[in-house]
């Protein structure tokens, strides 16, 4: 659990100093037209490397923690997807448009919720 920790952090920090410097550089005029789409989606390298950080430990759990990571992944999908659908109607009565960044904070916050209510459930 250690290493996981370790690496996730990694992966974090990386994508936490990696954003910044980037759209410093762009607000900056640093940058020209023909490098804007390559250096928008640097950010995916950290990205991919929590996405197999995470893979990799789960991997790594037992049976029944594996178990539990899939409840907690089906109410984070099935929660974040819930939300967007609902916001999505709720934009066309008029509320305001919201980016897709922040699907993802979304989903993370569920899946925390979800990793807390079934830690308590399976006490």
């Amino acid at each position: 659990m250690r290493r996981y920790a370790m690496e996730l952090g990694a992966g974090l920090l990386f994508y936490g100093a990696i954003l910044p410097l980037i759209f410093f550089a762009l607000r900056n005029g640093w940058v020209g037209e023909e490098m804007k789409v390559p250096l928008l989606l640097l950010p995916m390298v950290p990205i991919f490397m929590i996405a197999w950080v995470i893979l990799r430990q789960i991997r790594r759990l037992d049976e029944f923690q594996r178990k539990t990571q899939l409840e907690v992944l089906a109410f984070s999908f099935a929660g974040t997807a819930l939300l967007s659908l609902s916001y999505g109607f709720l934009e066309i009565a008029g509320l305001p448009k919201l980016s897709m960044f922040y699907v993802w904070p979304v989903m993370s916050a569920l899946w925390v919720i979800g990793g807390l209510v079934s830690r308590f459930h399976y006490r």
